[in-house]
């Protein structure tokens, strides 16, 4: 008798986190967001220099299109970044992290100029970061969470 050669089976993998691959969606998201918010004010405070206006005395009093350039900058390394988490890049979460926090403290130093925007971005910032903090690798391969 012969035996008939069998089709190569798959390999068993475990099952992917929900909770992991929610928590690397929402953070990619919200990156994208945040990303693309900071860019448009960027992009505004650089076409419109006199737009946002400086409440009160301010340890930071930089010119408003220096701010500009730098939100547009630090936005649009943002989305990039979280088009990375999307596509699940191992640098993504950490590169993810660190942008967040120089987005925060960016948008904290920009407080005076437009104040309730400063604070949604931040606000978006700390999202991202918990998001990508929650996530792990381990528990998106079928591990136990962290």
């Amino acid at each position: 008798m012969t035996q008939r050669a069998r089709p190569q089976e798959k390999v068993d993998r475990a099952p992917v986190s929900a909770w992991a691959v929610g928590l690397a969606l929402f953070a990619a998201v919200m990156m994208i967001m945040a990303g693309v918010f900071g860019a448009i004010a960027g992009f505004v405070a650089i076409l419109e220099n006199d737009l946002y206006l400086i409440r009160g005395d301010y340890a930071f009093k930089w010119d408003v299109t220096t701010w500009g350039w730098i939100h547009l900058v630090l936005g649009l390394v943002v989305v990039a970044a979280g088009v990375a988490v999307f596509t699940g890049q191992a640098w993504a979460r950490a590169v993810g992290m660190a942008l967040a926090v120089l987005s925060a403290i960016a948008n904290f130093m920009f407080l005076p100029y437009y104040p309730v925007w400063s604070m949604v971005i931040i606000a978006l910032d700390v999202a991202v970061i918990w998001g990508l903090a929650k996530y792990s690798h381990r528990a998106a391969s079928g591990g136990t969470w962290d």
